[in-house]
């Protein structure tokens, strides 16, 4: 219960990406890590304890060993979900609303952004003195409602809907009366002038909060499930994990939602050169670099789907993972998924050592299903990879469920992995 409660506490302060990598280093600040620059020389020093992020929604944290390590052993998790984007001219007036021009950002279920109150958080770039400075923005309040319409003026609303993101989906925040823009809002909530904002990266969302329900309080309901409750058990498992002889790394991607193709996505070269770094900079040669790189382990934590009982047709008859039965091991034909034989017998020997159930997820033969940041991450560094997650409902939607009990196993099994020997 008390993991569960710290999950939704972390999810609640951490409305979008630029948020989740500002609590993840809270955490690890607190944990005695050291905060560094890309843009800095650095002076790395064995059995000390490191996190360096990029662009403000990335972020990568490693523990050297006391003495010279063998290799790497890696979990990696994405802080972005879907949700509606602001575009960079987004207010306008119409029909006599004052409405916000937004853009789908990731693969959303569109339907459950209807009708509820949503604020705004996110990003400004700060003119300050001949500096550009970053600031973290939450407006905390209901500034927004994307109505439905209603079903008097479509009858046809509860036999299937085909949404116009354009059309459909623009939340209205005033009347054309109203006299306080939303720029003035984040410039306030930011506690700058508004004058001095030279650019933004602002995001939706929903202001309801998660909650532990069912009759024996046996679920969690929040927003962005996928993939903070991956981000929050990696993160809790690596810092309680005691070193050994491998780096421990935890990597915190963004823009995993829309592919990853980003400077600080998994498809960027910020895990490669962090591995470059470090063994150059602990003075190590590049034969040690590829032996400990050959001997190195990587997890890609990204939540999976639970059955839903009411569309069992959708799933793999055999292995169709439940909520609270464990760790989920992903597989894909298409290595969408990149685990395989090798990969999946080290998971399983961990969760059966450390006594963490575990369970398997593959698609149905006919539906080719999503994939992660795994495939994508190893094309850049190509070692042993697992995809594995927890199971979850409602993937997508702006409020999913998931199991209390999968957030203990989960977080025992990170703690396990970065403890674990040889693979």
């Amino acid at each position: 219960m008390n993991d569960a409660k710290e999950l939704l506490a972390l999810i609640d302060k951490s409305p979008t990406a630029y948020h989740v990598i500002e609590n993840a280093k809270e955490i690890l600040d607190a944990a005695g890590f050291k905060s560094l620059q890309e843009t800095a020389v650095w002076n790395l020093k064995a059995g000390e304890n490191y996190y360096v992020s990029r662009n403000d929604s990335s972020l990568i944290a490693f523990s050297v060993p006391k003495t010279d390590y063998k290799g790497f052993r890696i979990i990696a998790s994405h802080s972005d979900s879907p949700c509606p984007k602001l575009k960079e001219d987004f207010e306008y007036k119409k029909e006599g609303y004052v409405r916000l021009d937004v853009e789908k950002y990731g693969g959303m279920l569109l339907a459950p952004w209807f009708d509820r109150p949503l604020s705004i958080a996110g990003r400004i770039l700060v003119r300050d003195d001949n500096e550009i400075k970053p600031v973290l923005v939450n407006l905390e309040k209901d500034v927004a409602v994307i109505p439905s319409l209603a079903i008097h003026m479509n009858r046809d609303a509860n036999s299937g809907y085909s949404y116009s993101f354009q059309k459909d989906m623009l939340p209205i925040v005033s009347t054309s009366e109203g006299k306080k823009g939303i720029m003035s809002l984040v410039a306030e909530a930011a506690g700058v002038e508004e004058g001095s904002i030279l650019g933004k990266d602002l995001f939706m969302y929903i202001r309801e909060k998660g909650v532990i329900w069912g009759s024996d309080d046996e679920f969690i309901g929040s927003s962005r499930l996928d993939d903070q409750e991956c981000v929050w058990c990696s993160l809790k498992g690596f810092v309680e994990a005691e070193n050994n002889e491998y780096v421990k790394m935890l990597c915190i991607f963004d823009n995993e939602e829309v592919g990853s193709r980003t400077k600080q996505g998994a498809d960027s070269d910020f895990l490669h050169s962090l591995i470059d770094r470090i063994n150059d900079n602990l003075g190590r040669s590049r034969e040690e670099y590829y032996t400990a790189y050959a001997n190195s382990f990587m997890i890609s934590a990204d939540n999976a789907h639970a059955l839903h009982p009411a569309h069992s047709n959708k799933y793999d008859p055999i292995q169709s993972p439940k909520v609270n039965k464990g760790i989920v091991i992903k597989f894909s034909a298409r290595q969408s998924y990149t685990t395989d034989g090798i990969s999946a017998a080290y998971v399983k020997r961990i969760c059966e050592d450390s006594n963490i159930p575990y369970q398997i997820f593959v698609n149905h033969s006919d539906e080719p299903g999503g994939s992660t940041l795994g495939n994508i991450s190893n094309s850049h560094v190509s070692i042993n990879t697992a995809d594995i997650g927890l199971a979850q409902l409602a993937m997508h939607s702006s409020y999913e469920v998931a199991g209390i009990k999968d957030i203990e196993y989960l977080r025992e099994f990170s703690k396990a992995f970065f403890e674990e020997g040889n693979c």
